[in-house]
């Protein structure tokens, strides 16, 4: 159901494509382990953003590992296990899985899909369109609202290529078929995919 998906809060600014010119060499300003008690508090706030997390989190997130906090540019924060990536978020905004993560949980978030002919375009780190979501080869099976973490598939493809928001619920993005449906924030071979893991 739409309100078990993550949302992000409307008040305030959002960077998307925050990871196109992502650089760690210059981008990180910080690397610090979290407190048990900021841990919990993460992993709570994860489970009631992404309630089918509730099973894996503490495979992802096991009870006696050190968790890292790496701060960096435009106040982005992510959530380091064993030099993995796994979350990311924007100032108060929701955490958002890597795709990394979300290849090996993909049923974490609600999945839409796009046309073939709309792959260059997110692999550039385009915004996606109301039509690359509507023409033929698209899908739109789960209904979410506007403002919602979704992971992007591709006609023809077996994993999530980029990780967004919607901007419109399904319901309008066919309705008003135009102009952008989902913001991109985090797509493959951006800086955040090439980036891999990290180390302190």
């Amino acid at each position: 159901l739409p309100c078990t998906h993550a949302h992000v809060k409307k008040h305030g600014h959002y960077s998307t494509i925050m990871f196109k010119k992502f650089n760690p060499s210059e981008d990180v300003s910080g690397f610090n382990q979290a407190k048990s008690s900021v841990v919990r508090g993460i992993k709570a706030r994860l489970v009631e953003q992404y309630p089918p997390l509730g099973e894996y989190i503490d495979d992802i997130i096991p009870k006696k590992e050190p968790v890292n906090i790496m701060k960096c540019h435009e106040r982005i924060e992510l959530v380091v296990v064993k030099s993995e990536l796994l979350f990311f978020k924007q100032r108060d905004g929701p955490y958002i899985p890597t795709l990394r993560l979300l290849h090996k949980y993909p049923t974490i978030l609600p999945q839409l899909q796009v046309d073939k002919g709309a792959i260059k375009f997110i692999l550039s780190g385009a915004n996606i369109m109301c039509p690359g979501l509507t023409s033929p080869g698209a899908r739109m099976e789960t209904p979410v609202s506007d403002n919602t973490v979704v992971a992007i598939m591709a006609e023809g493809k077996e994993h999530a290529l980029c990780i967004g928001i919607t901007k419109l619920s399904t319901e309008d993005i066919t309705r008003i078929n135009k102009g952008v449906g989902v913001e991109t924030v985090h797509y493959l071979c951006d800086g955040l995919w090439l980036m891999k893991d990290a180390h302190r």
